[in-house]
């Protein structure tokens, strides 16, 4: 594989500036992180289905409008995006996910928010960290 090919991006995928204006339109936004990395920072008007259960609640995610999905750095987002799209959904999904967004200097909730880490400990030690700083 080509380093060009790795770096291929999916006919969804947006950038930060490209999923502001969708959410600007009335897109719903969707995130699909676990609870501790949703309370750590959001995207401002975001619901949280995590990926483990958002086929299940399919019935929840409006179906004339929009659906932009993201998640820490876009990888779960693509996986939701690729199975909503192929059932006929508008689907986006926020390239680099709110990593990137932040990095585009978008805002979050709260607005001292951060990025949690993956897996829960490295959540809770962070956590930590952050409490004992301030």
């Amino acid at each position: 594989m080509e380093a060009s090919d790795s770096e291929e991006t999916l006919p969804f995928e947006r950038t930060p500036d490209e999923i502001a204006d969708l959410i600007e339109g009335g897109a719903q936004l969707i995130d699909v992180r676990q609870d501790y990395e949703f309370e750590a920072a959001r995207i401002p008007g975001a619901s949280r289905i995590g990926l483990e259960v958002v086929a299940e609640r399919r019935d929840a995610i409006a179906t004339d409008r929009p659906v932009v999905f993201y998640c820490r750095t876009g990888v779960r987002s693509a996986m939701a995006a690729q199975a909503f799209s192929e059932a006929g959904f508008d689907v986006s999904s926020l390239s680099g996910g709110i990593t990137a967004w932040i990095d585009a200097g978008k805002p979050i909730d709260p607005e001292d928010g951060y990025v949690a880490e993956p897996g829960e400990a490295a959540a809770i030690l962070e956590a930590r960290g952050r409490a004992a700083t301030d």
